[in-house]
């Protein structure tokens, strides 16, 4: 059955749930894959929850445990919004925050499966993530771009100047000092230029730095999308869900409705369905997304 037949059986069926198999979507990606002359990954935050970087569990429990008794604190993301009585005890908990998920764990095999699935084709990374997986699975990192930020960086509080600070040593440092949710307070970090209280590169507010990089690496997702635009695209969407749909999930459908080459391939548990209604290119998984289901789709 080729391509296009399988995409037509698609259409027999407005659900989510596949009119094909499992084995038939996978034969046909693999197929659309193999015959992509550019490949689009866009990736949320339940890829790295798959790929085993859990924000809450009993990992979390064990690390955060002071943390959990002293203040009452659930998961890793909710408490991100905490309001820390001082700074002392802010950033002993941001430090062990950035370490336990952006520099203690290495390169997680989901990722390293995935650059094996497009090792050899012309592809490009979008993605809201900043555990920096993708650079560490061995991703070229002029193809990525990181839209919300980097664990890895510190910015001014005011976003200004426009400038980052790589935090790994300082954080190493914090977490080795921290007794009883504290750190010492000559370890607070400052902008070294104005003196103004540092804060992790996320984007929370109107005040993220979007540095020289950033604008690089914007840049070159544009000229990506121009130069995929009218050829043979795969769009893989992975765990991307509605924290912030219009950076991936609402381009990546409507890029699948207006570019007739175009397939759009969603791996997504629970929010498979699309948002615009039928897009005839279109292949949902709602299956574990986990090694093993790309190495199908590398092995065919």
């Amino acid at each position: 059955m080729s391509t296009e037949e399988l995409i037509d059986r698609m259409l027999q069926s407005k659900e989510v749930d596949s009119p094909l198999s499992f084995e038939e979507r996978i034969a046909l990606v693999a197929k659309a894959i193999g015959e992509a002359q550019c490949v689009l990954i866009g990736a949320g935050a339940g890829l790295s929850t798959a790929a085993g970087l859990r924000y809450d569990g009993e990992q979390f429990q064990q690390e955060f445990r002071p943390w959990i008794e002293r203040y009452g604190i659930t998961d890793l993301y909710s408490s991100s919004f905490y309001p820390w009585p001082t700074q002392e005890e802010r950033w002993a908990y941001w430090a062990r925050h950035i370490d336990f998920i952006r520099f203690r764990p290495g390169a997680m095999p989901l990722y390293k499966a995935l650059l094996k699935l497009v090792e050899g084709k012309d592809y490009f990374v979008i993605t809201t993530n900043v555990d920096g997986q993708f650079e560490k699975a061995g991703f070229d990192t002029g193809r990525i771009f990181a839209t919300q930020g980097d664990y890895a960086y510190l910015q001014p509080e005011s976003g200004y100047p426009e400038k980052l600070y790589y935090d790994e040593a300082l954080v190493k440092e914090m977490v080795a000092r921290t007794t009883q949710c504290r750190i010492p307070s000559q370890l607070v970090p400052h902008c070294p230029e104005t003196g103004e209280l540092l804060t992790p590169n996320l984007r929370v507010d109107e005040n993220f730095v979007e540095d020289e990089h950033w604008h690089e690496q914007a840049a070159a997702y544009s000229r990506f999308l121009d130069k995929a635009q009218g050829k043979r695209l795969v769009l893989l969407e992975m765990g991307v869900g509605f924290n912030t749909p219009s950076i991936i999930r609402y381009p990546f459908e409507q890029m699948a409705m207006e570019w007739s080459n175009s397939l759009l391939v969603r791996f997504n548990r629970n929010e498979c369905r699309t948002t615009f209604g039928c897009i005839r290119r279109f292949v949902p998984f709602t299956e574990n997304l986990d090694v093993a289901l790309i190495d199908r789709l590398v092995s065919r």
